[in-house]
């Protein structure tokens, strides 16, 4: 009787063979198949981890998913000779999370006659160096976005354009500046968009925070035009969702879930993100300029509350954010329009918003609704990919840093219930999993976590 192949019996060819299927490059595995398991990319992870070939800090699904993982290493062509709007007097501020490293945002604030307050947000101008159709331009839209995983990040543009574009990273910075002059309620009176030259200082949000704390004008003119901006959309049926964020880091030798901080600041920054965002939809709607407008359908039930389970139960109550090139509400933002422009580095359609809004400004022939849509849809598909491998490369070091404490007791919250099978969410991790447990929606529970499967990325809990 023949005796069946067992993997310390494998060389290197059948090893490759293995590996090949976990990095989902192939379908089919003869050895697997030989070895009696299962032809799937689980499969063979697992056999990896058995056989100490892979350790748990190899994660495989962005290769899985198509994700590119290389650099883009086209070359950058040099800034434009054109006119630009001399805003170097104007402080300008540039906060971000600690070790950012792509900063393409920046804000400024100034009083105008007639009790007008003007908001600024310079964003990097990338549309300068990358042009529709352009090597660059093709790149960056087959990638979709830049891809963040706990151990590295993957730039969907050149790292020296990144260098060379990035706000505060040179004494004065070329922007696409949007400009929203607002009255004491918080109306809009006029929106502009200007191509300019800043002097940007970059700061952490701690550090954006102790200038707001000891009173910096500019600091609590934006902390003003921020808290008046979110009541206006609230009242306008903006959806309000708080629920845990952290950050996960992770190398070769460990994995660290860390909550992300929430100082005012950060919550003010977001807020005038989102004043940006509407200020390019309404001016591109006002010229007839087709771009990626952002939209979503109201939530499908009301949900009142603000407990964790209220508040989780009105995120599941939303539709995904869809883009098109046609005007349309967003509900969840409470706004009549909006597009997301204020990370061109970043995001490939926040990309297209620049390259419309400046085709506009120089009078060059901007691209057709039908072009806009075209770019929305290529761009989806790169961009679905790596917010999958980024979602699932979280999971994996998550379950790493879960892993190195066996015995911790996590706090725990019931968010849903289905029958007796209910979905915690567990605050310190943002992690959500199902237990088997008589607890309704609400309830509190403390939890230890035990994990079964780095290659299904499964965790299991049981009440403390």
């Amino acid at each position: 009787m023949t005796q069946a192949l067992q993997p310390s019996d494998l060389n290197a060819a059948q090893w490759t063979d293995v590996e090949l299927t976990a990095r989902g490059k192939q379908e089919k595995s003869r050895t697997l198949r030989e070895l009696g398991r299962p032809e799937t990319p689980e499969s063979a992870h697992a056999l990896l981890l058995e056989a100490g070939r892979w350790t748990e800090a190899q994660t495989p699904y962005a290769e899985r998913l198509g994700t590119a993982l290389d650099a883009v290493q086209l070359p950058v062509p040099a800034w434009p000779d054109e006119e630009r709007l001399d805003l170097t007097h104007l402080p300008a501020f540039a906060i971000d999370d600690e070790g950012n490293q792509d900063p393409d945002d920046a804000l400024s604030v100034e009083e105008l006659e007639g009790g007008l307050t003007r908001l600024w947000i310079h964003v990097a101008d990338v549309a300068a160096l990358v042009t529709p159709g352009s090597p660059l331009d093709v790149e960056a839209r087959a990638r979709g976005a830049t891809l963040y995983l706990p151990d590295r990040t993957i730039h969907m543009l050149p790292e020296a354009l990144v260098q060379q574009a990035g706000l505060g990273l040179s004494d004065t910075s070329p922007a696409l500046s949007i400009a929203l002059d607002l009255d004491s309620e918080g109306n809009a009176e006029a929106v502009e968009v200007h191509l300019t030259r800043v002097r940007v200082q970059r700061l952490s949000y701690d550090q954006a925070q102790a200038m707001f704390e000891a009173g910096h004008p500019e600091f609590t003119r934006l902390a003003g035009l921020a808290r008046v901006s979110r009541d206006i959309r609230f009242e306008e049926g903006a959806v309000s969702i708080d629920l845990p964020e952290v950050r996960v880091k992770a190398d070769e030798t460990g994995a660290q879930v860390l909550p992300l901080p929430r100082p005012e600041m950060r919550a003010v920054v977001q807020e005038c993100m989102t004043l940006a965002g509407w200020g390019a939809a309404i001016y591109a709607d006002d010229f007839e300029l087709p771009i990626p407008f952002a939209t979503q359908d109201p939530p499908h039930r009301d949900v009142t509350g603000e407990s964790m389970t209220a508040h989780w139960a009105r995120r599941k109550s939303l539709g995904r954010t869809r883009f098109q090139s046609a005007p349309g509400a967003h509900a969840g933002m409470g706004l009549d329009l909006y597009t997301q422009a204020t990370s061109p580095m970043r995001r490939y359609l926040d990309l297209v918003v620049h390259q419309q809004l400046r085709a506009h400004l120089s009078g060059a022939a901007p691209l057709s609704g039908r072009e806009v849509a075209a770019h929305i849809a290529e761009a989806g598909i790169g961009s679905a990919g790596t917010r999958t491998a980024e979602r699932l490369s979280r999971r994996h070091h998550t379950l790493r840093h879960i892993a190195a404490q066996p015995e911790r007791v996590w706090d725990a919250v019931v968010v849903d219930k289905r029958g007796p099978q209910a979905t915690l969410l567990i605050p310190d991790l943002a992690l959500d999993l199902p237990m088997t447990t008589p607890a309704t929606p609400g309830t509190a529970l403390q939890v230890r976590l035990t994990v079964t499967s780095y290659p299904e990325l499964k965790v299991r809990a049981s009440e403390s």
